[in-house]
């Protein structure tokens, strides 16, 4: 078995997800015995279909089950993202130099914290400067 097929492969039930979210690609790729349940917010398909378990970014999540009682979060994160910029190898230095100091001042000037912010995620996940 690959390590994804004993944690994952077997759920039998339905998730609500996110359209289009990362979990909603990473879960989608996943799982062999699930259905994966698209919607607005996966919160809102979970409860609406009354689905098994519902995927989603921790922080709101957390606040939406403190806010119901009858539901639980599970401990673990089942995936997590690193962001990064890349471009091809053939591009010229000064284009390299512009994209490395876009990201900097980007998390200089406040607008990854602001981003993070608003996505009700933790300003602590900024990257230090390079």
């Amino acid at each position: 078995m690959q390590h994804g097929e004993d944690q994952w492969g077997f759920f039998g039930g339905e998730f609500g997800v996110k359209r289009g979210s990362a979990y909603d690609l990473f879960l989608s790729r996943t799982l062999r015995h699930a259905r994966v349940v698209r919607g607005e917010e996966g919160v809102e398909v979970f409860r609406a279909e009354g689905l098994e378990a519902a995927a989603g970014i921790r922080r709101p999540m957390t606040e939406f089950v403190a806010a119901h009682p009858e539901l639980r979060l599970i401990e673990d994160r089942f995936m997590q993202i690193h962001q990064a910029v890349g471009t091809i190898m053939t591009r010229r230095p000064e284009t390299v130099r512009f994209l490395h100091d876009l990201v900097e001042e980007l998390k200089t000037n406040g607008f990854v914290a602001a981003a993070l912010r608003r996505a009700h995620q933790s300003q602590t996940l900024v990257a230090p400067p390079a």
